[in-house]
């Protein structure tokens, strides 16, 4: 088989994957797919929901499928009650109950947002939201700590908001500079999306850092041993895994 006949018979197989892409974007059976993962996204992340909506949105670009305004709408109800049953199942069961929870990543996530809820909870709500599995762990310790429900609604509810709005604008901006190969406009958008979630977890944690919250607000970064570190450091989180959350009284609560 000759160079050419492989590079022809590799264009038609692109064509047909493109038709096909443009052909599964305007089905009905589409939204309710989609709800369903963005829901399960919010309490259990398998692949960042992220992917997903900015790749659709790549694909609206090129043939005004799926409709952009219900594919944000869906988007946004999927991911806020996800968010808000992560919430109620950190409050009724804990984040001890089932075996991913207990891994030691897993668990060193736990305790990095229960500290940080303590110290900056209306922000690391908001922000969590752009960090897949970070605002899987925000979403858990926010119910388990007792953190008020209303308020978090409402922080969670302007988070998902903004977070759709940059989703879809992603989506927009990778499709527009492909416009005869939609697949490979959703490719960009993903990995574009992808690197962007990267750099934002990073962001934030420069911006903790300095603001004063240091490696130290990453639970199990090297302070588990020695003797007297909670001491040393007032600011260090609780050690006690899997625990009930306590705040530490202050001499004026006292």
């Amino acid at each position: 088989m000759t160079t050419a006949v492989r590079a022809r018979r590799s264009v038609v197989r692109m064509d047909l994957l493109n038709t096909w892409l443009l052909h599964a974007a305007g089905q009905l059976w589409l939204f309710p797919v989609l709800l369903v993962f963005f829901f399960v996204d919010g309490f259990a992340t398998i692949l960042p929901s992220e992917t997903a909506l900015v790749a659709l949105a790549a694909l609206s670009l090129h043939s005004g499928e799926p409709n952009l305004v219900v594919l944000g709408l869906v988007a946004l109800v999927g991911a806020v009650a996800g968010d808000n049953m992560a919430y109620l199942l950190g409050r009724t069961i804990g984040t001890e109950r089932w075996a991913w929870m207990r891994r030691p990543r897993v668990h060193k996530m736990f305790e990095w947002a229960r500290y940080e809820l303590d110290k900056r909870g209306a922000a690391l709500i908001f922000t969590a939201r752009y960090i897949p599995w970070g605002r899987v762990a925000v979403n858990y310790m926010a119910g388990q700590t007792g953190y008020p429900h209303r308020r978090f609604f409402l922080f969670d509810l302007f988070a998902c908001v903004t977070w759709v709005g940059y989703a879809l604008a992603i989506g927009l901006l990778a499709g527009q500079w492909v416009h005869e190969n939609p697949l490979l406009g959703v490719g960009i958008a993903v990995v574009f999306a992808v690197i962007l979630g990267f750099g934002i977890d990073h962001v934030l944690r420069w911006w903790h850092g300095r603001r004063g919250v240091a490696e130290p607000a990453r639970p199990g970064s090297g302070s588990g041993s020695g003797s007297g570190s909670a001491e040393a450091s007032p600011t260090a989180p609780s050690p006690t895994a899997g625990a009930r959350h306590t705040t530490p009284r202050t001499a004026s609560e006292r």
